[in-house]
This record gives C-alpha cells, structure tokens and sequence, in this order.
C-alpha cells in the first residue's frame, strides 16, 4: 500500500522538482541577462540617440527590440546549430569591431586637429573652446541622424550580434528550452528598460558613451578570439571584471555644469 501511495505521488514530487529548477534557474538566466547586456544597453541608447526627437528615440528602441526579440528566439530554438556556425560569429564579431572602432577613430581624429572642426576658433580671446569630443560626441550628431527604420534595424541587428553570447552563456546553464526562452524575454524587457536610462546618463557623464563603445570592443575581440584562437580567449570573469572598469571610469566625470549635452 505504501509503495503504491508513493507511486501514485511520485508525478506530483517530479513536477514540484521541475518548478523548483525554474525557480532556481530563471533568476540565473536573467541575471546573466542583465551582465552581459550592460554594454549592449549603452550601445543601443547611443544608436537610439541618432534621433534627437525623444518620443521617436523611445519608438524606435519599441520596434528595435521587438524586432530583437524576434531574433532571438530564432536564435535560442537553433542554438546547437547557429553557436557552433562560424562564418555566423565572424559576422558578428566584425560588426561589433566595426561599431566600436568606427565612432571611437572618428573622434580620435577630431581630437588630432581640433582647429579642423567648425567653431574651433575662440571669438574672444583667451575664450576656452568647446571639447572637440563634445563638439562631435560618438556615435550621434546631426550628421549622424538617420531614418526611423535604419535605426530601428541597426538596433535589432546590434542586439543579435550580442545575444550570440549571452544565448551560449544561457544554452550552457539548462538545456530547457523554454526556460531560455523566457530567460531571453525577460532579458529584452530589461534590455529595454535600461536602454532608455542610459540614454539619460550619456546625456549626464561625459566618459560613458566612450567606455561602452570600448566594451563593444572588447565582446568583438572575445568573439573573434574565441573562433581563431580558443586556447588565449579570455575567461568570463576576466571579460566582466574589464567591463566594469571602463563602466566606473564612464561614470567618473559629468558633464560642465552649463554645457550643452550633445545629442539631446
């Protein structure tokens, strides 16, 4: 009698131990998340502030990431095929090398001959001329402003090159597929969420956008290592310790009081 008592709750103690593991691993997923989407927020927002209008910046992160989020779960449900492709890692090790290299030599070479710059001489003087890294912030400007649908597409693309690593890191902790779905909705929200606030702190720290493009860098370099070299690529620690240096250096210095925030 007893033993057919225990069979018969025998599938109720499997499911309690099921909804115990995603109780377990869900907040995991999402704090995993949440780390290695840090420098992908700050890339997002600087994209999003290409378009100076508010309102069409919040739209755009809206369609972006819906667009993202589509993407993903592509990825997620062929995981065992796409993470082991490697022309796929290559594009989007690239990408992210071109991204970060693209506004950061932009703005090196503005700061190489500032008297290039238009407004660099001073009208009085001895009047202090603007910093040619605000004169010409990265990755934003009028000159910089595209259409709503370009943007809307770099964003999605931008957070698919990223979620090849956070999807291998997620894939690595459970094999439940739904779990890493939903670990990867939960994610995007976040992703979201966070990206708008950047887009207010870039306004306010003069570092921050310059330290997550250096952070983009430092995921495409891990990436590119991780296909030609696998025995050199740094761990995961290593990758997270040197991202969260360049965050505290972002955040160290704030804007001149008066000074206009450029892109905003």
């Amino acid at each position: 009698m007893e033993a057919e008592s225990i069979q018969s709750i025998k599938p109720l103690l499997e499911q309690a131990d099921q909804w115990g593991e995603v109780l377990l691993l869900l907040p995991l997923l999402v704090v995993l998340e949440a780390v290695l989407s840090a420098d992908n927020a700050i890339a997002l927002a600087a994209i999003a502030r290409r378009l100076e209008d508010p309102a069409r910046q919040r739209q755009a992160l809206n369609l972006g990431l819906g667009l993202a989020l589509g993407f993903r779960m592509v990825l997620i449900l062929a995981a065992r095929w796409v993470l082991n492709f490697w022309p796929l890692q290559l594009a989007a090790a690239s990408y992210l090398l071109w991204l970060s290299a693209s506004p950061l030599l932009k703005t090196f070479s503005q700061l190489q001959s500032p008297a290039a710059e238009p407004g660099a001489e001073g009208v009085a003087g001895g009047e202090s001329r603007p910093d040619p890294a605000h004169a010409a912030p990265l990755a934003s400007g009028s000159e910089l402003n595209g259409s709503l649908s370009s943007v809307v597409v770099t964003l999605a693309l931008t957070d698919l090159a990223f979620s090849l690593d956070s999807v291998a890191a997620a894939v690595a902790v459970t094999d439940r597929l739904a779990l890493v779905m939903a670990g990867g909705v939960i994610g995007v929200i976040a992703l979201r969420l966070t990206a708008e606030l950047f887009i207010r702190w870039l306004a306010i720290y003069q570092n921050l956008e310059t330290a997550g493009y250096l952070a983009v860098g430092l995921v495409g370099i891990r990436l590119l290592l991780r296909l030609g070299m696998p025995q050199v690529v740094p761990p995961e620690w290593l990758l997270l310790l040197l991202v969260a240096g360049l965050f505290v250096w972002g955040f160290s210095v704030r804007h001149a009081p008066g000074e206009p925030s450029p892109g905003l």
